[in-house]
Protein backbone atom coordinates (compact mmCIF):
# COMPACT_ATOMS: atom_id res chain seq x y z
CA UNK A 1 0.00 0.00 0.00
CA UNK A 2 3.13 2.16 0.10
CA UNK A 3 2.75 3.34 -3.37
CA UNK A 4 -1.31 4.14 -3.18
CA UNK A 5 0.04 6.17 0.29
CA UNK A 6 2.46 8.01 -1.98
CA UNK A 7 -0.18 8.69 -4.73
CA UNK A 8 -2.37 10.28 -2.06
CA UNK A 9 0.39 12.28 -0.60
CA UNK A 10 1.69 14.03 -3.98
CA UNK A 11 -1.41 14.90 -5.31
CA UNK A 12 -2.27 16.56 -2.09
CA UNK A 13 1.04 18.39 -2.35
CA UNK A 14 0.08 19.61 -5.74
CA UNK A 15 -3.43 20.38 -4.54
CA UNK A 16 -2.24 22.70 -1.50
CA UNK A 17 -0.20 24.41 -3.77
CA UNK A 18 -3.77 25.36 -5.81
CA UNK A 19 -5.06 26.20 -2.72
CA UNK A 20 -7.58 23.36 -2.96
CA UNK A 21 -9.17 21.29 0.29
CA UNK A 22 -9.12 17.70 0.66
CA UNK A 23 -10.29 15.36 3.11
CA UNK A 24 -8.29 12.03 4.02
CA UNK A 25 -10.60 8.77 3.90
CA UNK A 26 -9.28 5.94 5.96
CA UNK A 27 -10.88 2.38 6.13
CA UNK A 28 -9.90 1.90 10.22
CA UNK A 29 -11.86 -1.38 11.15
CA UNK A 30 -14.30 -3.98 9.41
CA UNK A 31 -16.79 -6.22 10.61
CA UNK A 32 -17.14 -8.88 7.89
CA UNK A 33 -16.12 -9.27 4.84
CA UNK A 34 -15.46 -6.19 2.04
CA UNK A 35 -13.73 -5.40 -1.33
CA UNK A 36 -10.66 -4.64 0.73
CA UNK A 37 -9.27 -4.36 4.09
CA UNK A 38 -9.03 -1.92 6.93
CA UNK A 39 -5.58 0.71 5.94
CA UNK A 40 -6.93 1.39 2.42
CA UNK A 41 -7.10 5.36 1.48
CA UNK A 42 -8.22 7.38 -0.45
CA UNK A 43 -8.65 11.40 -0.85
CA UNK A 44 -11.94 13.58 -1.57
CA UNK A 45 -11.20 17.42 -3.00
CA UNK A 46 -13.40 20.40 -2.14
CA UNK A 47 -14.59 20.18 -6.02
CA UNK A 48 -15.49 16.27 -5.43
CA UNK A 49 -12.45 15.07 -7.47
CA UNK A 50 -11.36 11.20 -5.43
CA UNK A 51 -8.25 10.02 -5.85
CA UNK A 52 -7.85 6.60 -4.54
CA UNK A 53 -10.71 4.39 -3.46
CA UNK A 54 -11.71 2.28 -0.43
CA UNK A 55 -14.14 -0.19 -2.67
CA UNK A 56 -14.57 -1.00 -5.87
CA UNK A 57 -16.62 2.39 -6.16
CA UNK A 58 -19.92 1.62 -4.38
CA UNK A 59 -18.92 3.23 -1.23
CA UNK A 60 -17.66 6.42 -2.32
CA UNK A 61 -20.48 8.59 -3.42
CA UNK A 62 -21.82 8.49 0.25
CA UNK A 63 -18.19 9.17 2.06
CA UNK A 64 -18.49 12.31 -0.52
CA UNK A 65 -21.67 13.46 0.71
CA UNK A 66 -20.84 12.68 4.36
CA UNK A 67 -17.39 14.25 3.78
CA UNK A 68 -19.16 17.58 3.05
CA UNK A 69 -19.83 18.26 6.60
CA UNK A 70 -15.92 18.16 7.42
CA UNK A 71 -15.11 20.67 4.48
CA UNK A 72 -16.95 22.86 6.08
CA UNK A 73 -16.74 22.54 10.21
CA UNK A 74 -12.83 21.24 9.69
CA UNK A 75 -13.62 18.66 12.40
CA UNK A 76 -12.93 14.47 11.40
CA UNK A 77 -15.82 12.60 11.23
CA UNK A 78 -16.32 8.78 12.12
CA UNK A 79 -18.65 7.37 9.40
CA UNK A 80 -20.21 3.61 8.93
CA UNK A 81 -21.28 2.00 5.95
CA UNK A 82 -23.33 -1.32 6.30
CA UNK A 83 -22.95 -3.29 2.89
CA UNK A 84 -25.34 -5.95 4.02
CA UNK A 85 -28.27 -3.27 3.38
CA UNK A 86 -27.17 -1.26 0.29
CA UNK A 87 -24.54 -3.58 -1.53
CA UNK A 88 -24.75 -6.78 -0.85
CA UNK A 89 -21.59 -7.15 1.25
CA UNK A 90 -20.97 -9.15 4.40
CA UNK A 91 -19.33 -6.47 6.29
CA UNK A 92 -19.78 -3.22 7.96
CA UNK A 93 -16.77 -0.67 7.61
CA UNK A 94 -15.78 2.10 9.77
CA UNK A 95 -14.31 5.19 8.20
CA UNK A 96 -12.07 8.16 9.70
CA UNK A 97 -12.66 11.18 7.61
CA UNK A 98 -10.32 13.80 8.66
CA UNK A 99 -8.88 17.37 7.40
CA UNK A 100 -5.78 17.06 5.77
CA UNK A 101 -2.96 19.59 4.66
CA UNK A 102 0.54 18.05 5.18
CA UNK A 103 3.56 20.61 6.24
CA UNK A 104 6.18 20.70 3.98
CA UNK A 105 8.64 18.98 7.21
CA UNK A 106 6.14 15.76 6.45
CA UNK A 107 6.45 15.44 2.73
CA UNK A 108 10.56 16.78 3.17
CA UNK A 109 10.56 13.74 5.31
CA UNK A 110 8.50 11.32 3.57
CA UNK A 111 10.09 11.89 0.61
CA UNK A 112 13.31 10.95 2.09
CA UNK A 113 11.81 7.59 3.66
CA UNK A 114 10.84 6.83 -0.17
CA UNK A 115 14.24 7.39 -1.34
CA UNK A 116 16.07 5.67 1.56
CA UNK A 117 13.89 2.81 1.24
CA UNK A 118 12.81 2.92 4.94
CA UNK A 119 9.77 1.59 7.00
CA UNK A 120 7.47 3.72 9.00
CA UNK A 121 4.01 3.54 10.30
CA UNK A 122 0.82 5.30 10.37
CA UNK A 123 -1.49 5.61 13.24
CA UNK A 124 -5.28 6.53 12.54
CA UNK A 125 -6.89 7.35 16.02
CA UNK A 126 -10.61 6.99 16.03
CA UNK A 127 -14.05 6.85 17.92
CA UNK A 128 -16.17 3.61 17.83
CA UNK A 129 -19.30 5.70 17.50
CA UNK A 130 -20.84 7.70 14.38
CA UNK A 131 -19.43 11.74 15.38
CA UNK A 132 -18.01 13.97 14.63
CA UNK A 133 -14.31 14.47 16.75
CA UNK A 134 -11.96 17.48 17.62
CA UNK A 135 -9.20 14.80 18.42
CA UNK A 136 -9.71 12.29 15.87
CA UNK A 137 -7.48 11.75 12.94
CA UNK A 138 -3.94 10.09 11.62
CA UNK A 139 -0.48 10.48 12.78
CA UNK A 140 2.51 9.73 10.44
CA UNK A 141 5.81 8.06 12.73
CA UNK A 142 9.01 8.63 10.90
CA UNK A 143 12.28 8.06 12.40
CA UNK A 144 10.88 8.46 16.03
CA UNK A 145 9.23 11.97 14.88
CA UNK A 146 5.22 11.99 14.79
CA UNK A 147 3.95 14.69 12.30
CA UNK A 148 -0.62 14.80 12.07
CA UNK A 149 -1.88 15.11 8.86
CA UNK A 150 -3.54 18.63 9.71
CA UNK A 151 -2.29 20.75 12.10
CA UNK A 152 -5.57 21.17 14.07
CA UNK A 153 -4.65 18.13 15.20
CA UNK A 154 -3.20 18.13 18.52
CA UNK A 155 -0.71 14.83 18.81
CA UNK A 156 -0.45 15.20 22.31
CA UNK A 157 -4.18 14.24 22.86
CA UNK A 158 -4.06 11.50 20.61
CA UNK A 159 -3.83 7.99 22.24
CA UNK A 160 -7.27 7.79 24.53
CA UNK A 161 -9.66 6.12 21.93
CA UNK A 162 -9.33 3.51 19.01
CA UNK A 163 -6.29 3.29 17.11
CA UNK A 164 -5.57 1.66 13.78
CA UNK A 165 -2.05 0.98 13.14
CA UNK A 166 -0.59 0.85 10.10
CA UNK A 167 3.18 -0.55 8.95
CA UNK A 168 4.73 0.54 5.50
CA UNK A 169 7.42 -1.51 3.86
CA UNK A 170 9.61 0.25 1.25
CA UNK A 171 8.09 0.61 -1.96
CA UNK A 172 8.03 -2.94 -3.98
CA UNK A 173 10.25 -3.32 -7.37
CA UNK A 174 10.68 -5.09 -10.52
CA UNK A 175 13.95 -5.10 -12.11
CA UNK A 176 13.57 -6.21 -15.59
CA UNK A 177 16.90 -7.37 -17.38
CA UNK A 178 16.42 -7.13 -21.04
CA UNK A 179 15.14 -4.63 -23.72
CA UNK A 180 13.03 -6.62 -25.72
CA UNK A 181 9.36 -5.78 -26.75
CA UNK A 182 7.56 -8.36 -23.73
CA UNK A 183 10.18 -6.47 -21.42
CA UNK A 184 8.13 -3.67 -22.39
CA UNK A 185 4.73 -5.43 -21.88
CA UNK A 186 6.06 -6.37 -18.40
CA UNK A 187 7.36 -2.84 -17.40
CA UNK A 188 3.48 -1.55 -18.19
CA UNK A 189 2.01 -4.34 -16.29
CA UNK A 190 3.90 -3.85 -13.50
CA UNK A 191 3.55 0.09 -13.04
CA UNK A 192 -0.28 -0.65 -13.09
CA UNK A 193 0.24 -2.40 -9.74
CA UNK A 194 2.24 0.68 -8.45
CA UNK A 195 5.83 -1.19 -8.56
CA UNK A 196 9.01 1.06 -9.17
CA UNK A 197 10.33 -0.74 -12.27
CA UNK A 198 14.02 0.09 -13.61
CA UNK A 199 15.40 -1.77 -17.31
CA UNK A 200 18.73 -2.89 -16.98
CA UNK A 201 19.80 -3.33 -20.62
CA UNK A 202 23.42 -3.50 -22.22
CA UNK A 203 24.74 -1.09 -23.80
CA UNK A 204 24.51 -2.44 -27.29
CA UNK A 205 20.75 -2.27 -26.56
CA UNK A 206 20.64 1.10 -28.11
CA UNK A 207 17.43 1.84 -25.73
CA UNK A 208 16.22 4.83 -23.97
CA UNK A 209 13.65 4.83 -20.87
CA UNK A 210 10.78 6.08 -23.17
CA UNK A 211 10.62 2.94 -24.55
CA UNK A 212 9.49 1.72 -21.64
CA UNK A 213 6.45 3.05 -20.70
CA UNK A 214 6.34 2.92 -17.06
CA UNK A 215 9.50 2.16 -16.43
CA UNK A 216 11.00 4.75 -13.83
CA UNK A 217 14.49 4.45 -15.47
CA UNK A 218 17.12 2.03 -17.58
CA UNK A 219 20.14 1.53 -16.78
CA UNK A 220 23.21 0.08 -18.30
CA UNK A 221 25.80 -1.03 -16.23
CA UNK A 222 28.44 -3.09 -16.52
CA UNK A 223 28.26 -6.86 -15.74
CA UNK A 224 31.25 -6.15 -12.86
CA UNK A 225 28.27 -3.55 -11.36
CA UNK A 226 25.49 -5.51 -11.19
CA UNK A 227 26.33 -6.65 -7.50
CA UNK A 228 26.16 -2.80 -6.37
CA UNK A 229 22.36 -2.85 -7.08
CA UNK A 230 20.53 -2.34 -4.38
CA UNK A 231 18.06 -5.70 -4.37
CA UNK A 232 16.53 -6.36 -1.35
CA UNK A 233 13.18 -8.04 0.01
CA UNK A 234 11.07 -5.66 -1.35
CA UNK A 235 12.65 -6.37 -5.04
CA UNK A 236 11.72 -8.88 -8.08
CA UNK A 237 13.69 -9.80 -10.99
CA UNK A 238 13.27 -11.03 -13.99
CA UNK A 239 15.51 -12.13 -16.47
CA UNK A 240 14.36 -11.81 -20.15
CA UNK A 241 16.98 -10.84 -22.62
CA UNK A 242 16.65 -13.82 -24.95
CA UNK A 243 20.27 -14.67 -24.96
CA UNK A 244 22.08 -17.06 -23.27
CA UNK A 245 24.82 -15.33 -22.84
CA UNK A 246 24.29 -12.45 -20.87
CA UNK A 247 21.39 -14.64 -18.65
CA UNK A 248 24.24 -16.26 -17.66
CA UNK A 249 26.47 -13.43 -17.18
CA UNK A 250 23.82 -11.69 -15.25
CA UNK A 251 23.38 -14.13 -12.93
CA UNK A 252 27.00 -14.71 -12.12
CA UNK A 253 26.54 -11.10 -11.18
CA UNK A 254 23.85 -11.54 -9.12
CA UNK A 255 25.15 -15.23 -7.18
CA UNK A 256 25.03 -13.16 -3.95
CA UNK A 257 21.74 -11.50 -4.18
CA UNK A 258 18.30 -12.59 -2.44
CA UNK A 259 15.80 -10.84 -4.17
CA UNK A 260 12.08 -11.55 -3.30
CA UNK A 261 11.72 -13.20 -6.52
CA UNK A 262 14.10 -13.63 -9.39
CA UNK A 263 12.42 -15.17 -12.51
CA UNK A 264 14.77 -16.49 -16.02
CA UNK A 265 11.87 -16.44 -19.19
CA UNK A 266 12.03 -19.17 -21.14
CA UNK A 267 11.42 -22.98 -21.01
CA UNK A 268 12.74 -25.84 -19.23
CA UNK A 269 15.39 -27.03 -21.06
CA UNK A 270 16.31 -23.39 -21.87
CA UNK A 271 16.81 -22.77 -18.18
CA UNK A 272 18.34 -26.40 -17.55
CA UNK A 273 21.07 -25.25 -20.69
CA UNK A 274 21.57 -21.82 -18.82
CA UNK A 275 21.73 -23.70 -15.29
CA UNK A 276 24.56 -25.94 -16.66
CA UNK A 277 26.67 -22.91 -18.34
CA UNK A 278 26.64 -21.62 -14.86
CA UNK A 279 27.69 -24.52 -12.85
CA UNK A 280 30.37 -24.59 -15.81
CA UNK A 281 32.00 -21.18 -15.24
CA UNK A 282 30.97 -21.45 -11.22
CA UNK A 283 31.35 -25.07 -9.79
CA UNK A 284 30.82 -23.39 -6.55
CA UNK A 285 27.98 -21.45 -6.53
CA UNK A 286 25.60 -21.30 -3.81
CA UNK A 287 22.66 -23.90 -3.64
CA UNK A 288 20.03 -21.82 -2.57
CA UNK A 289 20.61 -19.14 -5.00
CA UNK A 290 19.83 -21.48 -7.72
CA UNK A 291 17.14 -22.99 -6.34
CA UNK A 292 15.47 -19.45 -5.93
CA UNK A 293 15.08 -19.30 -9.63
CA UNK A 294 11.90 -19.30 -11.06
CA UNK A 295 12.12 -20.82 -14.51
CA UNK A 296 10.21 -20.78 -16.56
CA UNK A 297 8.82 -17.10 -15.26
CA UNK A 298 5.30 -17.50 -14.81
CA UNK A 299 1.99 -19.45 -13.44
CA UNK A 300 0.09 -21.78 -16.28
CA UNK A 301 -2.01 -19.45 -17.61
CA UNK A 302 -2.21 -20.46 -21.02
CA UNK A 303 -0.04 -17.41 -21.73
CA UNK A 304 0.67 -16.66 -25.23
CA UNK A 305 0.93 -13.32 -26.14
CA UNK A 306 4.01 -11.04 -24.40
CA UNK A 307 0.94 -9.53 -22.96
CA UNK A 308 -0.31 -12.65 -21.52
CA UNK A 309 3.37 -13.51 -20.66
CA UNK A 310 3.62 -10.35 -18.56
CA UNK A 311 0.14 -11.33 -16.58
CA UNK A 312 1.60 -15.00 -15.94
CA UNK A 313 4.89 -13.78 -14.73
CA UNK A 314 3.46 -11.05 -12.37
CA UNK A 315 0.32 -13.45 -10.82
CA UNK A 316 3.76 -15.88 -9.88
CA UNK A 317 5.66 -13.18 -7.97
CA UNK A 318 2.63 -12.25 -6.46
CA UNK A 319 2.05 -15.44 -5.33
CA UNK A 320 5.46 -15.13 -3.98
CA UNK A 321 5.77 -12.25 -2.14
CA UNK A 322 2.64 -12.92 -0.52
CA UNK A 323 3.07 -16.95 0.35
CA UNK A 324 0.39 -18.18 -1.62
CA UNK A 325 -0.28 -21.23 -3.74
CA UNK A 326 -2.15 -19.94 -6.68
CA UNK A 327 -5.87 -21.16 -6.82
CA UNK A 328 -9.20 -20.54 -7.95
CA UNK A 329 -11.34 -18.22 -5.02
CA UNK A 330 -14.04 -20.63 -5.92
CA UNK A 331 -12.17 -23.33 -4.28
CA UNK A 332 -10.25 -21.51 -1.52
CA UNK A 333 -12.18 -21.96 1.40
CA UNK A 334 -12.57 -18.88 4.35
CA UNK A 335 -12.12 -15.53 3.40
CA UNK A 336 -10.64 -13.83 -0.04
CA UNK A 337 -8.01 -11.91 1.65
CA UNK A 338 -6.78 -14.96 4.16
Amino acid sequence: MTHELKLLFETLDAWNKQGKKAVFVSVVALDGTSYRRPGVRMIIGEDGSMVGAVSGGCVEAEINRQAQSVFKSGVAKIMSYDGRLRIGCDGILTLLIEPVKLSPELLEDFQHHIQKRETFEMESWYYAEEGEYNDAGSVLKLNGKKYSLHPSVDIQKVGTKECFRQSFESLFRLFIFGAEHDAVQLSQAARLLGWEVTVVASPDEDKSCDYFPGAKELITPAFEEIDRLQLDEQTAVVLMTHSFNKDVQYLMALKDKRPAYLGLLGSVSRRERITNMLLDYMPDIPLDFLEQIHGPAGINLGAESAAEISVSILAEILSVIRNQKPVALRDKAGSIHG
